[in-house]
């Protein structure tokens, strides 16, 4: 069982680079890559502890999952919230629209895969803590572009920040099963 857990983690983190393209409907790419992290889930459940090479390969494949297999998540939190704002006020969400647009916080693409990578390795280490180091170091960071006036920053900072980091915990509490 573990074996076959560890090549649904392996899919996991590939399926969103296989599957994002503009020309496949934007919900297909979360909807394979959670699908294939919930059969790993299920077969890391009935499997034993691994052990020797498995270790490594379980912590490798949980980094990529985490890192690679969150990559749709954000972007299709933001669209569910464009549509809710789009419903509230059109004329308060016209600027949003435009999905190519990155929006007002820049960088938030490479960021997220840096903070699933951090999130799933303090997981599998066995140190919750981290996480919050994780988060207040990001917030910090992130501070000044908040307090600026850009429309929708705050609201994209929560929006991708809960999408990354519920990823990275389901993902490294998959990766922590397959230990014990």
């Amino acid at each position: 069982m573990n074996i076959a857990a560890l090549i649904l983690l392996g899919a996991t983190a590939v399926a969103p680079l296989l599957l994002g393209h503009r020309r496949i409907p934007m919900w297909i790419s979360p909807a394979v890559t959670a699908a294939l992290a919930t059969a790993a889930a299920i077969l890391a459940g009935y499997g034993d502890a691994v052990h020797g090479f498995a270790i490594g390969a379980t912590a490798v494949l949980s980094v990529a999952a985490a890192a690679l297999g969150g990559l749709p998540f954000a972007p299709l939190a933001f669209r569910i919230a464009r549509r809710q704002s789009d419903r509230a006020d059109p004329a308060d969400s016209a600027d949003l629209r435009d999905t190519t647009d990155p929006g007002p916080l820049r960088g938030g693409l490479m960021i997220g895969v840096f903070e699933r990578i951090a999130i799933v390795v303090t997981v599998l280490a066995g140190w919750p803590e981290g996480i919050v180091v994780v988060l207040g170091v990001k917030g910090l960071a992130r501070y000044p572009e908040l307090r600026e006036p850009k429309p929708h920053a705050s609201e994209q900072f929560i929006i991708g920040t809960f999408a990354s980091v519920l990823w990275a915990l389901a993902i490294g509490g998959i990766g922590r099963g397959m230990f014990t």
